[in-house]
């Protein structure tokens, strides 16, 4: 007895042609999502580097105040800004009747835009759009990356 085989109308299989079409149909969609990802990954970053300014340029304003307030000694020739930034991190005495250590940052944020996650500095006396630290103190931060924001603004520029 020789056994025939039969196909049934509608069989459950797939054809290559519905596969290339699956195919084309999710390269689309996957080639749609990644730069939405992407986009998203770097406004989150934005995001981070706004607030770490932010946090910064308090501290420092903070550390100014308390200078021109009297509650931090001035040093001769100095500008009242910080020296570094560590001097936010790790406080500086009070000139109150009971002296207190004032710290104005727990930790130093990290510049997400960039590798090494390190600050550029400006002093009081350097020009304003100046690349090159003076060393005297730490009136401004700004982000040393060479990268375009969303917006077409440059991160050094924030």
């Amino acid at each position: 007895m020789v056994h025939q085989m039969h196909y049934r109308k509608g069989s459950s299989g797939v054809t290559l042609i519905e596969l290339i079409v699956a195919m084309g149909i999710l390269t689309i969609l996957v080639s749609g999502i990644l730069p939405l990802s992407y986009m998203t990954y770097k406004r989150s970053k934005e995001i981070e580097l706004r607030q770490n300014l932010r946090l910064i340029r308090t501290a420092i304003d903070d550390y100014k105040k308390m200078v021109d307030d009297g509650r931090i000694a001035l040093k001769l020739d100095s500008s009242g800004y910080p020296e570094s930034l560590e001097v936010l991190v790790e406080g500086v005495d009070s000139n109150d009747p009971d002296p207190i250590k004032l710290k104005f940052l727990r930790r130093i944020p990290r510049d997400p835009m960039t590798e090494d996650g390190e600050w550029g500095l400006r002093s009081y006396a350097d020009d304003p759009d100046s690349d090159i630290w003076g060393g005297q103190d730490v009136y401004d931060v700004y982000s040393q990356s060479d990268e375009q924001a969303l917006d077409g603004t440059d991160y050094r520029d924030w």
